[in-house]
């Protein structure tokens, strides 16, 4: 068994996995940005490094800087979690090729399914049942109209052959709407994955999301823990799974079934450790969709239901033991629910909400579980994921486990953070849930989702009132140099001190900082912070109400904002490639008769 290992990761799974570790008695190493400095997982683990910036390319996906880390920290091997470098085929390479143990499945695995198209030719030679469409990337949006007017028929997915997390997935409904399809689905994988190659398939226009949990040790054995079904979606990603299906979805033949396809899968690429076959169930029928090579977010209702730690066995699988368990001592108890705890707003259509915690608890009781990364004075960044936490609960069945989870909500309390806690609270009340239904229905009603906004408007929390600053320092100790960097509260040096600045005004404290003007009727602002990754229209154009203005990257997500009004764009202030507050002005439109 392994010695230590390091986290690349950070938040709730970073955490989750050093829990794993704790128990099998394994020193852990932490990897943190200088924005996360202060996080939960920094303080928690045995030791800690700082890897760069804010900006994940120079810091979690730093390959370099982690492998310097490994070896520093004298670690034996690698946990990636999920995100980040967890599917990336060229960094376990790395760690190969430098002696270093990657917790999770080999280099080839990874990148036999990281290619979607290369993952669809395998599966079907493997057997495996796969939604129709093309198995080769398709170059040309000319290409694109020929395959899909002769072969596939409408509607049409548009899928990017790396893409992930609903990165990269446009649907195009008519033959109009192919063209803006292909070419968003390739700017986004290119933007997300480095490679802008799509491929088509049949759109599936009302599937269930259903997948299947395998594990898998280096000595061939390989057993499927039942399935979730994840079909509550927005944009693509998920919102609330559960475990197992609800029974008039699944029943045992049909589980037996799914289990043994993503069986076959794994097995197809020499599989290791734990991983998940994605796929999609219309009309009885079962389809591959794509393999996760890595632990998932949604994992923990597997674990609620089986009883079996995901993450100690795929760590026990690195280091070369055999499977604990065969197929038939997995036995499915009870029902879970996981409901993700995003800093979103869904009367916003889900737009991002980054911010600071004030107050913060958790709910607790029997079947309660929350996996989370933050705390109170925490904040939830714009440069990651806008995941706060995962409430899990379990219960007898699926109709008692709905009201423990509903219990949970109503105790949980994080003050100056708008959440989708209001949104969890009022579709598990709805009938559309007790009835299983996929809730696209509701999703997709922009009316419905402005009637999950909380009841009282949420007061956002001023962050430290004080500006931080980092300063290089060299000390000595025991004869010996160093250099130090030390990250505290900015001051005015003192005038006439030794070696002190000239004095000058000191740093402006937030509140004191210039705020995003407050605009009229005409004025649009940005509803969220981001980065401006997109201006589509331009200044003195004529606009219809709801016509797209620009896109703005936040967390992860592209988020398009649309014209609040009709008329003419007489100011455009929104600057491609800079970076956007809340309520900044994006544009100003005025209508014809003002």
């Amino acid at each position: 068994m392994f010695g230590k290992i390091l986290i690349a990761n950070r938040g709730e799974i970073a955490i989750r996995v050093m829990r794993a570790c704790e128990e099998l008695g394994i020193k852990t190493v932490a990897v943190y940005s200088e924005l996360d400095r202060d996080a939960l997982h920094v303080q928690r683990a045995d030791e800690a490094y700082l890897l760069g910036p804010a900006e994940a390319a120079k810091s979690y996906l730093n390959v370099d800087k982690i492998v310097e880390v490994v070896k520093e920290s004298g670690a034996d091997a690698v946990h990636p979690g999920y995100g980040f470098l967890s599917e990336n085929a060229a960094f376990v390479e790395r760690l190969e090729a430098e002696g270093i143990t990657f917790i999770g499945p080999p280099a080839s695995a990874i990148d036999a399914m990281g290619s979607k198209t290369k993952a669809r030719e395998l599966m079907q030679k493997a057997g495996v049942p796969i939604v129709p469409g093309t198995t080769e990337p398709v170059d040309t949006y000319e290409d694109a109209l020929r395959i899909a007017k002769d072969e596939i028929g409408f509607p049409v997915a548009v899928k990017a052959a790396s893409g992930g997390g609903g990165k990269g997935f446009r649907v195009a409904l008519t033959e109009d709407k192919l063209k803006d399809a292909f070419e968003g689905a390739s700017r986004e994988g290119e933007k997300f994955f480095s490679d802008g190659t799509v491929y088509l398939e049949r759109y599936l226009p009302k599937p269930r999301h259903v997948e299947v949990q395998i594990i898998a040790d280096k000595h061939g054995n390989c057993i499927h823990l039942g399935e979730r079904d994840c079909s509550i979606q927005r944009r693509h990603q998920k919102l609330i799974e559960e475990a197992p299906a609800p029974p008039w979805v699944v029943d045992e033949e049909l589980r037996a079934k799914i289990g043994q396809i993503g069986i076959d899968a794994a097995k197809a690429v020499n599989y290791v450790g734990a991983g998940t076959i994605e796929g999609m169930l219309q009309d009885g029928e079962y389809f591959f969709l794509e393999m996760n090579t890595r632990v998932q977010v949604e994992h923990c209702v597997t674990e609620m239901v089986t009883g079996i730690d995901i993450v100690k066995q795929g760590i026990k699988a690195a280091a070369g033991l055999p499977l604990e368990y065969q197929q038939e001592d997995v036995v499915l108890r009870g029902h879970a629910i996981e409901a993700r705890i995003n800093a979103e707003s869904a009367p916003m259509n889900f737009a991002p909400t980054p911010g600071a915690i004030g107050e913060y608890l958790e709910p607790t009781g029997p079947g309660v579980r929350v996996d989370s990364g933050v705390g109170a004075g925490g904040v939830v960044s714009p440069q990651y994921d806008p995941m706060v936490a995962k409430l899990i609960v379990w219960d007898a069945d699926r109709e008692q486990a709905t009201q423990r989870m509903r219990r949970a909500l109503s105790e949980y309390k994080i003050e100056g953070l708008t959440t989708l806690i209001p949104f969890h609270a009022t579709i598990f009340a709805t009938q559309n849930w007790a009835e299983a239904s996929t809730c696209s229905e509701l999703l997709e009603d922009k009316e419905w989702l402005k009637s999950t906004a909380p009841a009282e408007p949420v007061v956002p929390v001023e962050q430290d009132d004080e500006e931080t600053v980092t300063r290089d320092y060299v000390v000595e100790v025991s004869g010996r140099k160093f250099d130090v960097k030390v990250h505290g509260t900015a001051f005015a040096p003192v005038a006439g001190a030794a070696g002190a600045a000239p004095a000058g005004p000191a740093p402006k404290k937030r509140s004191e900082r210039k705020k995003a003007a407050g605009g009229g009727a005409d004025d649009l602002p940005s509803p969220i912070q981001g980065n401006m990754w997109k201006v589509v229209a331009k200044e003195g154009q004529e606009v219809a109400e709801g016509d797209l203005i620009c896109i703005i990257e936040a967390m992860k997500m592209e988020n398009e904002i649309v014209a609040h009004k009709a008329g003419t764009i007489t100011t455009l202030a929104a600057k491609e490639g800079e970076p956007i507050n809340t309520g900044d002005l994006i544009a100003t439109i005025k209508a014809a008769d003002a």
